[in-house]
C-alpha cells in the first residue's frame, strides 16, 4: 500500500489533511475519488481546502501535475461538484441524509 504524500503532487500536509477525515492510502482515495474526497474535506476538516487541492488530488490519480489538471479538466470538475451540490441539496430538501 502506497502512502498519499508519495503520490505525485501531495506531501505530508496533504496526507495529513486526508487522513484526518479517513482517508488512508491511495486505494481509498482512488475508490472514493477526488470529487467525493475534497467534499468530505470542505466538510470534515478545519483546514478548509481549495480548488487548487482539488487539481492536486486528480492530478495525484492521474499521474499529472496539478497545473495541467487546473488548465485542462477545470470546467468538468467545477460541473462535477457542483452536481455534488445539488444533489446534496436535493437530499436535504427531502430529509434524507446525505452519502458522500
Amino acid at each position: 500500500m502506497s502512502k498519499l504524500r508519495d503520490l505525485k503532487g501531495l506531501g505530508p500536509k496533504s496526507e495529513q489533511m486526508l487522513v484526518g477525515v479517513g482517508i488512508n492510502t491511495e486505494e481509498e482515495l482512488r475508490d472514493l475519488g477526488a470529487i467525493r474526497a475534497y467534499i468530505r474535506l470542505k466538510s470534515g476538516s478545519s483546514a478548509k481546502p481549495s480548488l487548487n487541492f482539488l487539481y492536486a488530488m486528480v492530478g495525484a490519480l492521474e499521474g499529472e501535475h496539478w497545473l495541467k489538471v487546473a488548465k485542462h479538466e477545470k470546467s468538468q470538475l467545477l460541473m462535477e461538484l457542483e452536481g455534488y451540490k445539488e444533489l446534496e441539496a436535493l437530499f436535504k430538501a427531502e430529509g434524507v441524509a446525505f452519502e458522500e
